[in-house]
């Protein structure tokens, strides 16, 4: 595993008005940071900074010659403060309210400020990851130059915040509130036809089906590498996705981001819905024409980011294989 690195903020004020300090972490991955064009991706709810590499989540799409090449580009992955990744005592926020989505992309724009990046070529998320970004390029409308938020939404629909609720609820009162809110929460990520085309009412044992199996392997598997305390706050970052919150309409909000927007939904979402996205592209091209949407097709739902690749690499290819002909060309002009 890449090396993790530390920001320090000092004397942050939340969105609700509260001071912290903190040691933002992150990792960075491919060519140095500054020799390259730099690609932010902002980890999902229970993710890390560990996009690549021995037990990195995001193999299948971002590596050496991969969709997002390691040797064109550089990562940079931070760790949303008090996902525990870092095992900083400090770090464990027990008052999980007292923050916004808004505070973790004030959170990252401050450490990206101390890191001297004035440009990033994409931030790129998927769920809670692709909300962070969407509220980075609301906060910073002139840092980005590709923006794609992926199976996620510029706000936390009454659905999302619905389910949120019932998972905040599992985690405060249930007995063994990991492995419960985790098992609920993948209810949402499939669909009833991904589970029945994965377990067709099959069973482990006379008393056991297999899908019942598999939750549980799920919530227990969390148990063993999440904390409660992690859980509660990327549950609440969840529930406050909102770029319009204290400022102006939707549309005047987005209509200022000067990024090209690639917007990556998923047909079969039960999440994040595909109606939402499109919705969104609709409104949004009326008054920006760098706007754009594909569509994942998928039984598979929410999850489809993280397990139809082939799709997903089809539609980033283009974005980032234009900055590497744009290099080329400009190296065949200077020589």
């Amino acid at each position: 595993m890449e090396k993790l690195h530390f920001i320090q903020i000092a004397n942050y004020i939340t969105e609700n008005g509260k001071s912290i300090s903190a040691k933002l972490s992150y990792q960075t991955f491919g060519k140095a940071l500054h020799s390259a064009p730099i690609i932010l991706v902002n980890h999902a709810l229970t993710g890390n900074s560990n996009v690549v590499g021995k037990d990195g989540w995001w193999n299948d799409i971002i590596g050496d010659n991969k969709c997002i090449d390691t040797n064109n580009y550089t990562i940079l992955a931070f760790n949303i403060l008090g996902n525990g990744f870092d095992n900083i005592a400090e770090n464990c926020i027990e008052n999980y309210k007292d923050f916004t989505a808004r505070d973790i992309a004030k959170l990252f724009a401050l450490a990206i400020e101390q890191l001297k990046i004035k440009n990033l070529f994409a931030v790129i998320g998927g769920s809670v990851g692709g909300g962070i970004a969407w509220e980075l390029a609301a906060l910073k409308p002139r840092l980005i130059q590709h923006l794609i938020p992926i199976a996620t939404d510029w706000k936390s629909t009454d659905w999302v915040i619905a389910n949120c609720h019932i998972q905040d609820s599992l985690l405060n009162n249930s007995s063994q509130p990991l492995v419960d809110a985790r098992m609920h929460a993948m209810t949402l990520y499939r669909t009833p036809e991904s589970l029945t085309q994965k377990f067709e009412r099959t069973k482990k044992s006379d008393s056991l089906y297999n899908i019942e199996s598999w939750l549980s392997y799920h919530g227990n598997a969390l148990e063993n590498r999440f904390q409660v305390a992690a859980y509660k706050l990327m549950n609440q970052i969840l529930r406050t996705i909102d770029i319009t919150r204290n400022r102006t309409d939707f549309l005047e909000v987005a209509s200022n981001i000067e990024s090209d927007i690639h917007i990556i939904t998923i047909n079969s979402d039960l999440f994040f819905k595909a109606d939402e996205n499109w919705n969104t592209y609709v409104d949004l091209k009326a008054v920006k024409d760098n706007v754009n949407i594909h569509e994942i097709k998928s039984v598979h739902g929410h999850d489809a980011f993280l397990i139809e690749f082939d799709q997903l690499s089809r539609f980033l290819k283009p974005i980032f294989s234009s900055q590497l002909k744009s290099n080329k060309k400009l190296e065949t002009q200077v020589a």
